[in-house]
């Protein structure tokens, strides 16, 4: 059942970049407009604070990228890629984005989470646990169903794939 949304709502979001990222590349081959995924989330509510958490790939356009994300609302964390010995790459911000919205979640009526990852599952439940209502906003055909299930409201973004898809430009 969705929850009751209203103006005096304090939210914030937070953002899984490379989750969101991912799932629109593979499978949409789109880029997605997180300006409008963040106007869509939050409605008419108080926005208290936005943020993306995103992984630095030394790709050429991250800087435009990452400088599209400030414009659009959102206060971008950054981390370098890890590259291992044996080639291996590793690069999540999980654990960052949990311990930010449990700092946070005090002066917060609503955390919107926008990722389908299950990994964040005992963190929905630790903040409902502590009188928090959980947002998830996501991809339903690459979202955890538990994750899903265990949100207080989901949002689906399928809904509104014409407003925040974008299409890679062909040279």
């Amino acid at each position: 059942m969705p929850i009751i949304k209203n103006k005096e709502q304090r939210v914030a979001v937070f953002v899984d970049v490379q989750n969101m990222y991912y799932t629109a590349r593979h499978l949409y081959q789109s880029k997605v407009n997180f300006g409008t995924i963040l106007k869509e989330a939050v409605g008419d509510r108080k926005l208290i604070r936005a943020i993306a958490y995103a992984v630095k790939a030394q790709m050429p356009e991250e800087k435009s990228f990452f400088d599209a994300l400030q414009k659009s609302g959102y206060e971008v964390k950054t981390k370098d890629l890890q590259i291992f010995p044996d080639g291996t790459k590793k690069a999540d911000w999980d654990v960052g984005l949990a311990m930010d919205i449990i700092r946070m979640a005090p002066n917060i009526d609503s955390i919107i989470l926008v990722s389908g990852d299950g990994d964040y599952i005992p963190l929905v439940e630790y903040l409902q646990n502590h009188g928090k209502l959980v947002e998830v906003v996501a991809f339903g055909r690459s979202s955890s169903q538990a994750l899903v299930n265990k949100a207080d409201d989901f949002f689906d973004l399928e809904k509104i794939s014409r407003k925040i898809l974008l299409r890679f430009r062909t040279k």
